[in-house]
């Protein structure tokens, strides 16, 4: 096992850095003239001049790149144009909401769609799994915007069982917690609906199997059958769908944190384009990429643990 991950560790260097170029290239490289973002298109050329030596845009574009990456390693992200403080310390002030934000809808998420989708492919063509199905497909169809919408209008502005806006008091768990329920299940029920139809087609092609029909003719126990004999098997395709939602849990926390007001990366890119913060918002797309590779290392990992074979390939 130690082998295994130690691979995919070394396969996930390369992916970052790639990711890393990909932000360099398209912020420097691309047409458009950041400084005229920041400043506008009717500045004079000695307030630009000014701008693109403090940015370190008249350096050569390797020794720009080199300088990146070299800031990236060592976590010195600049100074924001807007405010002035350390674009690392504002990180660090929004990272721990939208981790806390997408843990909550990764929770809610797994404790619904997984259970979900084994009873659906256990009760298959009955009653339970046509409604299943039913319920699946209207949180897949359902935009997470619109999903954020509804649950306020209904739940906090008609029933006024949740707060509308904000996190809470500080130190207050409680009404933190009250704060965070909604912000949460929209984004678990988009997740609940992909895990429960991955899990349910996942389990039907392993029920078919020989070896489960031969569980069962070994008098086994239906339950011992299922979880397991079946749903370890089936838990591979179900553990990718987790880690590539999981990442795009990131990028659909964005609109959360804006319709619900809370502070996050989310919050802080918004901010910083409307602002035309460039030094922000190239530092929180670098994080935002070395999150998803993250997320990605530990699902590849996750395959070592589920299915021993996997290790040696």
């Amino acid at each position: 096992m130690i082998s295994y991950a130690i691979r995919r560790i070394f396969f996930a260097v390369p992916t970052l850095f790639i990711a890393l170029t990909c932000i360099f290239l398209v912020v420097r490289v691309l047409p458009g003239d950041p400084t005229a973002a920041i400043l506008g298109d009717y500045i004079s050329e000695e307030k630009v001049s000014i701008l693109k030596h403090q940015l370190g845009l008249d350096r050569p574009l390797i020794v720009q790149y080199g300088e990146y990456l070299l800031n990236f390693c060592i976590g010195d992200f600049g100074y924001s144009l807007v405010t002035g403080t350390p674009v690392i310390k504002e990180i660090k002030a929004a990272l721990p909401y939208s981790i806390e934000l997408a843990m909550g809808g990764l929770v809610i998420g797994m404790l619904t769609g997984i259970p979900l989708g084994l009873l659906l492919a256990v009760k298959r063509n009955s009653w339970i799994d046509y409604w299943g199905r039913l319920f699946s497909l209207v949180g897949l169809s359902l935009p997470t915007f619109y999903t954020a919408v509804l649950l306020l209008l209904v739940f906090s502005i008609k029933m006024g069982w949740f707060p509308v806006l904000g996190v809470g008091e500080a130190g207050n768990f409680s009404d933190r917690m009250h704060h965070f329920i909604l912000p949460s299940i929209t984004l678990g029920l988009e997740m609940m609906a992909y895990l429960t139809r991955m899990t349910r087609s996942s389990m039907l092609d392993i029920l078919n199997e020989d070896y489960v029909r031969t569980a069962h003719a070994k008098g086994l126990t239906r339950s011992v059958v299922i979880f397991k004999h079946a749903f370890k098997n089936a838990s591979v395709p179900v553990v990718t769908v987790l880690g590539l939602y999981a990442s795009n849990m990131i990028g659909a926390s964005v609109l959360t944190e804006i319709i619900f007001n809370r502070p996050g990366l989310g919050t802080l890119i918004v901010g910083a384009m409307l602002k035309r913060d460039y030094i922000t918002i190239t530092s929180v797309l670098v994080v935002y990429s070395t999150i998803v590779v993250i997320i990605n290392l530990i699902t590849d990992l996750c395959y070592g643990f589920i299915d021993p074979r996997i290790r040696y390939e």
